[in-house]
């Protein structure tokens, strides 16, 4: 299993990616700041601990994600986020 380490903002957000059962993931952590990632592919993410303010493609307005809540984004889109605390979350690749 090969890791992989990226960093994203001056390193303000990092994560380490990984493979397992031909599924793709990715774990990290959030520094407090606004972020915009594109996706290639679907995602689901999931708040390990912390909390995520997400503006998802499609749907109007801020939604609130506290630790063991997920949320999805299609692929070849975008979202935003707003992070107030450093916030460790889940990454899987659908």
């Amino acid at each position: 299993m090969a890791l992989t380490h990226n960093t994203y903002f001056d390193d303000a957000v990092q994560s380490i990616g990984f493979e397992r059962d031909d599924a793709r993931a990715s774990v990290g952590v959030m520094a407090a700041g606004e972020y915009h990632f594109g996706t290639d592919a679907p995602e689901r993410m999931t708040v390990v601990q912390g909390e995520l303010v997400v503006r998802l493609p499609g749907v109007d307005g801020w939604q609130t994600f506290a630790a063991g809540t997920s949320f999805e984004v299609p692929g070849s889109s975008g979202f935003d986020l707003q992070v107030a605390a450093p916030t460790a979350y889940l990454c899987e690749y659908l």
